[in-house]
């Protein structure tokens, strides 16, 4: 007996550590998330020499956001953010609206806490109370963690940097935005996120 309990006591000691596990599977992978858009600079959205205060402020709001997470480290999807800029009485309600195609590279697979470099790239809306006083494009470069607290359930943060391309428009006090770059301006956003996201398996194939 004592023999056999020694024995045992060896094996247990020599087996490796077990990690938690991750995904063997593929998933669906989809939630929401709490945004910050903090605007670094407005460039030519809020030129030096305009008669009237800038137009683009920094804003809080939503983003929803669903993809496929694969058996590797890949992740990629789509979002829908949308957040309430301060506009400086401007505009009524200055709603600041991305749809953006995301991918996500995650540097630790077998682990609870998984940081990740993400990018991606979309279209932009911007005007009072969901109209569209002008649009362009952004991309976006960042990085982020997740922590799977069960197994279908995870939560993160990411914090990205996101150059957005306006269109030349003209606001409703007469002052001309985003004409520096033939008939464009780039604004500069930081942008930082709070993530509560699911996932479902998807069937073996």
């Amino acid at each position: 007996m004592a023999a056999t309990a020694a024995s045992t006591a060896l094996a247990e000691d020599a087996a490796p550590e077990r990690t938690p596990a991750r995904a063997s599977e593929h998933y669906l992978q989809y939630g929401v998330a709490f945004a910050s858009e903090v605007v670094a600079s407005a460039g030519g959205i809020c030129p030096t020499n305009a008669q009237n205060p800038c137009i683009l402020g920094s804003g809080v709001g939503l983003s929803l956001r669903a993809g496929y997470r694969t058996r590797g480290p890949f992740y990629v999807g789509g979002a829908y953010e949308f957040s309430r800029q301060d506009s400086s009485n401007l505009l009524r309600l200055a709603i600041l609206q991305q749809v953006r195609a995301e991918a996500r590279y995650y540097l630790l697979e077998d682990t609870r806490l998984a940081p990740y470099l993400g990018m991606g790239a979309g279209g932009v809306l911007y005007g009072n109370e969901w109209g569209a006083d002008t649009g362009g494009l952004s991309v976006y470069l960042g990085m982020g963690a997740e922590l799977q607290i069960s197994r279908t359930t995870v939560v993160g943060a990411s914090l990205g940097y996101r150059p957005v391309l306006f269109r030349r428009w003209e606001d409703s006090a007469g002052q001309l935005r985003a004409d520096e770059l033939f008939g464009f301006g780039v604004g500069h956003i930081v942008g930082a996120e709070l993530v509560f996201e699911v996932r479902d398996p998807l069937p073996r194939w």
